[in-house]
């Protein structure tokens, strides 16, 4: 091996093991920072459950069932998406979703009758509609084993509540707050005080963990309490993120 080489290796041997310091910093300090957590909340769309198989599935099956048929799922998909992210202070109403549904389909909203708008919107309120990830449950009864109590923080609307009970997931928090039965939305601080006083808990002791860095993670930091992004799926880059909510269980 010549010394070019050679000089290569030590530089990422030395690089590897910076790098490794590095990440055992920074999980000594998040590890120091979370020892006061005596409640977690969670986000659901995105953190606890994911529409089933889609969002553009469950259109297309809902359309056919009222003479239109042939749309292909990954088209309204691609639709639904951007229609979501040209969303500014969205209210969560039955209206505004029926808005978006009508943009998602386009063209083809025309051939619609007015009765498929609350059927579809009444079909995500469908236990099958909706996949619970895998990490979830072996989490939430790990931290409650744990004595640590559970709550729910949601953009949502009125369909949340049954929703969650069809799941089954109900039984697991002690708290549910609602954005469409507070009214006020994620970040609003509202929210995350009606949960904290709902668990017993100061800003300080609560961690709540969403898909959002600006609805959860900064919304929960506003608030004075601890904020933490789950990114399923995805490469980890910053300090605030987890990969799985499984990681609750090492604090």
């Amino acid at each position: 091996m010549n010394a070019d080489a050679e000089s290569g290796k030590g530089a990422r041997t030395a690089e590897s093991a910076r790098t490794s310091k590095q990440d055992q910093d920074s999980r000594t300090r998040r590890s120091a920072l979370l020892k006061t957590v005596r409640a977690i909340t969670f986000d659901v769309g995105g953190t606890l459950i994911e529409p089933w198989p889609s969002v553009g599935h469950v259109y297309a099956e809902v359309a056919a069932r009222f003479g239109v048929s042939g749309i292909a799922p990954e088209w309204l998909m691609e639709n639904f998406r951007r229609a979501w992210r040209g969303q500014v202070g969205f209210d969560y109403a039955r209206e505004s979703w029926f808005a978006i549904v009508r943009e998602t389909f386009g063209e083809h909203a025309t051939q619609l009758p007015p009765e498929f708008y609350p059927a579809v919107f009444n079909r995500f309120a469908d236990a099958d509609t909706w996949h619970i990830y895998d990490d979830v449950l072996p989490t939430l009864e790990a931290l409650a084993a744990r004595g640590v109590k559970l709550g729910i923080i949601s953009n949502w609307d009125d369909r949340l509540r049954p929703l969650l009970a069809n799941l089954n997931l109900t039984r697991h928090f002690s708290s549910l707050v609602i954005s469409a039965e507070v009214g006020a939305t994620k970040p609003d601080s509202r929210l995350f005080a009606q949960a904290a006083q709902e668990l017993g808990v100061i800003p300080g002791d609560m961690l709540h963990v969403g898909d959002s860095l600006t609805m959860d993670v900064r919304g929960a930091e506003e608030f004075g309490a601890i904020g933490r992004q789950v990114v399923r799926r995805k490469s980890l880059t910053d300090a605030w993120q987890i990969g799985l909510l499984t990681e609750l269980c090492a604090l």
